[in-house]
């Protein structure tokens, strides 16, 4: 018994067999007061499903055992994450009012029948799947279902889908119903999240950061990529999951501060000569470049934010400068110096065209040996 509840710790302990996406590190588990301060887990289930539950019985629960906790109908299997004081620290992140949530219980530590059924249940999860796709297609369903997950007892299965407009499944449910002999539920996610559950590596060659460590998703808009001075490219602005990559947020918070005091872009600059356009800005060196034309570099001048925010206030008195280009940031054009720190080889040597002889595939010719008079002489005298 008690190796096959090791063997499903190593197993379960992962989030859709990643680990680590939904850990939380419990830095109150060597105190042993820790334990007692409340009777509230924290389980976790397949496809990032967490729930919060009372362990009325008093069990001895620790981070990893497997559990059978009470469902809807019937019981579920699920692996503990969390216990003590920190779930309730959890729960206040997530907005969760111990007061007014309804717990469910903790019935027992699941024992070698509960585990064997529930492997049963979870090997038919992939059929399942793609045969309610072939079913949803018959019927004409615009919607992509993305995964099942069979309750712990195979009385119940939840199925995951996508779908771009609202979609009318009581059907389908009929249908699923009549075919698997469960109580259907359908539960919609979106392209994130099923990005997520899949997984795959990004452009910036790491894990992808919806499959290893993210679990709530803010959206994110093409404004974000505007702030950054970014090129609105779909290929490149858009994830492995078709939306925007949420790493556009990141940096967002760093950009906005540090163009607060950035005059409006919109704004020409008026001289004698010509009316220079905003063409591009480098927001950290604090420079913004005008053009005397809208979309094309023609007389690029650069300047520095104050200079453009001097410029503005005089064309706002009807005035109009004499140029630009007198007290423009100087532009250091001479290519910087780099030592070698590491003494290592230039790169620039295979660039170097080498006179090298292939000498393997030329035939090699019947020369004589050059007669070497000094040598025979040499010894012509030795033997005198």
């Amino acid at each position: 018994m008690e190796e096959t509840i090791d063997k499903e710790k190593k197993y379960t302990g992962s989030c859709a067999g990643r680990c680590g996406k939904l850990d939380v590190y419990d830095w109150l588990a060597d105190l042993p007061k820790s334990f007692n301060t409340t009777d509230l887990v924290e389980v976790q289930f397949k496809n990032t499903r967490k729930g919060y539950y009372k362990n009325s019985n008093g069990l001895r629960l620790m981070k990893g055992d497997v559990v059978a906790v009470e469902a809807s109908p019937g019981h579920d299997i699920g692996t503990v994450t969390l216990t003590g004081e920190l779930v309730l620290l959890q729960m206040k992140k997530n907005r969760i009012s111990p007061e007014s949530y309804e717990f469910k219980r903790v019935y027992r530590k699941a024992k070698p029948v509960d585990i064997e059924k529930w492997e049963e249940a979870r090997a038919q999860e992939h059929e399942t799947m793609l045969e309610s796709r072939k079913i949803a297609m018959d019927l004409d369903l615009n919607m992509k279902i993305g995964d099942v997950e069979y309750q712990g007892d195979g009385t119940k299965a939840i199925f995951y889908y996508i779908a771009d407009e609202r979609v009318d499944f009581r059907k389908l449910i009929k249908v699923l119903a009549e075919r698997f002999r469960v109580r259907i539920e359908m539960r919609q996610i979106g392209a994130r999240q099923e990005a997520g559950r899949i997984g795959g590596i990004g452009p910036c060659g790491r894990e992808l950061c919806c499959s290893s460590w993210m679990s709530s998703f803010v959206s994110v808009t093409t404004q974000s990529a505007r702030y950054q001075e970014i090129s609105l490219n779909p290929q490149k602005l858009a994830g492995q999951c078709g939306k925007l990559k949420c790493c556009l947020n990141y940096e967002l918070d760093a950009y906005l501060d540090a163009q607060s005091d950035f005059p409006d872009t919109a704004i020409p600059l008026e001289t004698n000569e010509n009316t220079f356009f905003h063409f591009k800005t480098d927001i950290f060196k604090r420079a913004m470049w005008y053009s005397t034309e809208k979309d094309v570099p023609v007389n690029l001048v650069q300047l520095s934010v104050e200079r453009v925010k001097e410029v503005i206030e005089i064309n706002k008195q009807n005035k109009r400068v004499d140029a630009l280009e007198d007290m423009s940031v100087p532009v250091d054009k001479e290519a910087p110096d780099y030592h070698n720190v590491i003494e290592q080889e230039s790169l620039t040597r295979f660039d170097e065209k080498k006179n090298r002889r292939n000498k393997r595939f030329k035939p090699r010719k019947n020369r004589q040996r050059p007669h070497n008079t000094n040598r025979n002489s040499k010894s012509r005298n030795d033997k005198n």
